[in-house]
């Protein structure tokens, strides 16, 4: 099912946001125990997911940074 609205939030799974970044489960665990990155959105028994556009963002600034740097 597509939203009509372009704005609408898209969760995506643990392991989708372990795609999107190149970070094994683990690896991105831990960056969200250190708050190093976006907070998840709990879904109910033990399941979590990430807002898409955030995880992008989060990358893009990774990317960003190495030019800073």
């Amino acid at each position: 099912m597509q939203p009509s609205n372009d704005n609408f939030p898209v969760l995506i799974s643990l392991n989708e946001a372990c795609r999107l970044t190149s970070m094994s489960r683990s690896m991105l665990n831990r960056y969200r125990a250190e708050r190093r990155f976006p907070a998840a959105v709990d879904l109910g028994d033990r399941r979590v997911a990430f807002v898409r556009a955030e995880v992008v963002e989060w990358v893009s600034m990774k990317i960003a940074s190495r030019a800073a740097a």
